[in-house]
């Protein structure tokens, strides 16, 4: 008995080793859940970032903007129907995380927009970005590059 438990107890901690890290990340209340971006072609000048900030707290909070290794500016845009044409705009004053609420930056939708990439971005690789908010102060993350025309994250 005493030896089957010590073997659960050494298959335990190799699989805790070897699991994926965790997505998500916290700031004061604001969790962030899977940051990923697209890979992107090689003449591309710009890269959508996506990830989903739940807000456990009281207080709203507002993403305002980052910085990123990989591109020379980092701006917070939405893509929306309007008189049936997808638009995209930039959110100049940033984007609502209201309190006790996620919001999902996501393919079609709010997204972070990494512009004037300094290289492409490649399937399998990690890139990390600086996202800002109000009043939660920045955070550093992992984006994983998912395959060009990804519509979701990819597998860990």
């Amino acid at each position: 008995m005493m030896l089957r438990t010590a073997r659960l107890a050494a298959a335990a901690l190799v699989l805790a080793a070897t699991s994926a890290p965790a997505a998500e990340y916290e700031l004061g209340d604001l969790v962030l859940d899977t940051p990923w971006v697209r890979a992107t072609p090689p003449a591309a000048e710009v890269a959508g970032g996506y990830v989903t900030i739940t807000n456990t707290g009281e207080e709203p909070a507002r993403l305002v903007g980052g910085e990123a290794e990989f591109a020379d500016r980092v701006e917070i845009h939405e893509m929306a129907m309007r008189d049936g044409v997808m638009r995209m705009r930039a959110l100049a004053d940033g984007l609502a995380i209201p309190a006790g609420e996620s919001v999902a930056l996501e393919p079609g939708g709010y997204h972070v927009m990494f512009m004037e990439l300094t290289a492409p971005l490649a399937a399998g690789d990690t890139v990390r970005a600086t996202l800002r908010f109000e009043p939660a102060g920045a955070i550093e993350l992992p984006f994983a590059v998912a395959p060009l025309g990804a519509s979701r994250p990819p597998a860990e």
